[in-house]
């Protein structure tokens, strides 16, 4: 049986386009990241199970079993040690990408894309998986998100926004309501995402959804 805590090897793409699959492997091993390819949800399983990844570049809408299986498969097996991205050219919506989050995922990807933003958000979610917590478990800085949420000390302001955010209003709408500039409210919605270490309205709201600190509604921001 696989150490869930082990140190993972090389990336893991999951896609049934093998076009896609093959610029991506093209993408990454310009970047110097090993590449394991899975046509579908079963054989992901299978590579995984055979070699465990550092991180896996899962597609939405697979054949048979869907990404979203997947995904909790692998957070059963493996915890927050390994990194997950969901790639979808189909499920692109605000609602998909919050509940991908939700699941599970480190981060969302919205078909197509700029290839050197999804090696940042690769790099990004590695630095996150090869800093083993404090107590164990995989969270980033060794903390639960109830904790994550309780230490970034939010101010009412920001937790306003917050929870205008998981409203879906945009950053004007945002100003509007509360009476103060877009600016400004953009300033606070930076100042969320340090405070939550999250790069990402959308991961800010999971966060805080998962919580209980806000409401989810079905048109949250990304």
């Amino acid at each position: 049986m696989l150490d869930p805590a082990a140190t993972g090897d090389g990336v893991l793409v999951v896609d049934n386009d093998p076009l896609f699959r093959a610029f991506i492997r093209e993408q990454l091993e310009r970047a110097g990241f090993e590449v394991v390819e899975a046509e579908d949800g079963e054989a992901a399983l299978e590579e995984a199970a055979r070699r465990r990844p550092e991180l896996v570049l899962l597609d939405v809408c697979l054949p048979g079993v869907s990404g979203y299986e997947i995904c909790r498969e692998l957070r059963d097996r493996f915890g927050d040690s390994l990194g997950i991205i969901f790639v979808s050219g189909e499920r692109v919506d605000s609602i998909d990408r919050v509940s991908g989050l939700l699941i599970g995922a480190d981060d969302y990807v919205v078909k197509p894309f700029d290839p050197d933003e999804l090696l940042a958000r690769v790099r990004t979610v590695l630095r996150r998986v090869a800093r083993p917590s404090a107590n164990g478990n995989g969270n980033r800085n060794g903390k639960t998100p109830a904790r994550a949420v309780a230490d970034a000390e939010l101010t009412p302001r920001e937790l306003e926004v917050l929870q205008l955010l998981s409203e879906g209003l945009t950053q004007p709408q945002i100003a509007s309501r509360l009476v103060i500039s877009p600016r400004t409210v953009g300033t606070h919605i930076q100042n969320l995402l340090g405070k939550l270490d999250v790069h990402s309205r959308a991961q800010a709201v999971a966060l805080a959804h998962r919580v209980g600190l806000v409401a989810l509604t079905l048109d949250v921001v990304a």
